[in-house]
């Protein structure tokens, strides 16, 4: 979808961005939720549900990574920069079966507020310590998030899962009135008072969905549902 340009902006985690820069140099496995985490442990694999991944195809594949694109985008002058900017860097260094790659190529901004939650953050705070004049400067991200908002006639999103990525994406849309549309996909349940489990419709309370607004909440799992859901837009 990223691919096509059906969209103008992305919101999403830092995990997104360690696993897409990981599976683009190396490979995952299909494993099983029921699996003993004591042996894999031992055996230097990480369980992610029923995926396992072998500990050298994450963190030193990340740290090795991205230490060398840090390095390349520090010399062209680069200092205090918004996260997209460095991510659409490493979107270059990439090949096609990344996301981040089709964002770089397609001039669409990856936002990701919580950028020091994993990997590639932490690789960041890493350089920094060598190159104390090199600054993520998080500021930057929210005055293009406010350029991408204000300037939008209307605005829609499609929201895969909850958590800080869907906040974002209503948070920024309060200041216009809210979203225009809106498709809310998760496993969470409403009763937990979580976020993830609240339905789209109650943000239509904090302004953060337009009282017009098309919009669905769809309970159930996303890589099942999703590829029918593009196919029948196709």
């Amino acid at each position: 979808m990223i691919k096509e340009k059906m969209f103008d902006c992305i919101i999403t985690t830092c995990g997104a961005l360690d696993h897409d820069i990981a599976r683009t140099f190396e490979k995952y496995y299909s494993g099983d939720f029921q699996m003993d985490d004591y042996k894999l442990k031992n055996k230097k694999i990480h369980r992610l549900g029923n995926i396992l991944i072998p500990m050298e195809n994450y963190g030193p594949l990340i740290e090795n990574s991205i230490q060398k694109i840090l390095n390349e985008f520090y010399k062209s002058g680069k200092r205090d920069v918004g996260s997209f900017e460095i991510i659409d860097f490493i979107g270059s260094k990439l090949n096609e079966s990344s996301f981040l790659y089709w964002a770089n190529k397609n001039n669409i901004p990856v936002i990701v507020p919580g950028i020091v939650d994993g990997a590639v953050g932490s690789q960041f705070w890493l350089f920094n310590q060598n190159h104390s004049d090199f600054r993520l400067n998080i500021l930057k991200d929210q005055t293009k998030m406010s350029d991408i908002i204000f300037d939008a006639k209307k605005t829609g999103a499609l929201m895969l899962g909850g958590g800080i990525s869907k906040h974002h994406t209503l948070w920024w849309n309060q200041f216009r009135g809210g979203l225009d549309y809106a498709v809310y996909l998760t496993t969470a349940n409403e009763w937990d008072g979580s976020l993830s489990g609240a339905l789209v419709r109650e943000a239509v309370s904090w302004n953060k969905i337009n009282p017009t607004a098309k919009h669905v909440t769809i309970h159930g799992e996303i890589t099942t549902l999703l590829p029918f859901m593009y196919s029948a837009i196709r």
